[in-house]
């Protein structure tokens, strides 16, 4: 059960019980004769509703925090790294079932999104949107094609890192430009075998994800497409870094 779900739960119940109070239990108790005081579960439902409705329309509605805790999305985001995520850039959803009710704008491609993993959608995946509904994305000797257009890529350096990341150190980081001009760092491993896919075409209502350190990320490439009712938001901005201590360089960096 998600935490999500929990949440809504915790608040309906809460909710109903300080209601039922209200209208039925309460006045039963004033017209008593005998002094009957507040049942413990009253007084906790009362003081707890508040907190549990405010916690579930941000999350919901306005921000949800994230850990990154995995290395896919080097050199954007690092292992440690404690995210934001806009939750109302794509349009205000229900809890729990996603369901849009304020289209608000779609996922445009660069944007990195955390979403539910289609194959198990009580697991969190953040990546880059690289494909959007009618593209035709390939991937052939580590270059991105969209519509027949390779990505242009230029090399910068080799990478370096610390902590949880070390492994990173020496691969080949470079920049990778999108034909609107908007550019993104990926990394490149050429020591490890890399699979090529063929063409594929992104179907209505999905987006095609990949991850910014391409050798080892998990994503579109293996899996497929994700849904557009999957997509919980857009990370924009690292609030802490914890990994073998706190990473102050990491605070308060955007994220493209």
């Amino acid at each position: 059960m998600s935490f999500e779900l929990i949440l809504v739960i915790a608040t309906a119940i809460t909710g109903a019980i300080a209601y039922v109070d209200k209208l039925v239990w309460k006045p039963k108790r004033d017209r008593s004769v005998t002094t009957e005081s507040e049942p413990l579960v009253v007084e906790y439902a009362r003081s707890l509703f508040p907190v549990f409705l405010v916690v579930l329309v941000l999350r919901s509605f306005v921000v949800e925090p994230f850990r990154i805790p995995s290395g896919s999305m080097y050199p954007t985001l690092e292992i440690g790294d404690f995210i934001i995520v806009n939750k109302f850039a794509y349009g205000l959803k229900l809890p729990v079932t996603q369901t849009k009710i304020v289209p608000i704008g779609e996922p445009k491609r660069g944007d990195v999104v955390v979403f539910k993993y289609p194959k198990d959608p009580d697991v969190d995946y953040i990546k880059r949107v690289i494909g959007l509904p009618g593209d035709k994305i390939t991937y052939v000797g580590r270059t991105v094609f969209i519509n027949g257009e390779p990505l242009k890529q230029s090399y910068i350096g080799s990478y370096k890192t610390h902590g949880a990341g070390a492994n990173m150190d020496g691969t080949s980081e470079l920049s990778e430009t999108f034909p609107s001009g908007k550019k993104h760092m990926i990394l490149l491993d050429k020591d490890k075998f890399s699979q090529d896919m063929q063409t594929v075409t992104v179907p209505p209502g999905h987006y095609f994800m990949m991850g910014d350190n391409r050798d080892y990320s998990n994503d579109s490439r293996f899996w497929g497409f994700v849904p557009e009712q999957n997509i919980k938001g857009k990370a924009f901005g690292i609030w802490m870094n914890w990994d073998d201590g706190i990473h102050f360089d990491r605070i308060g960096k955007g994220i493209n």
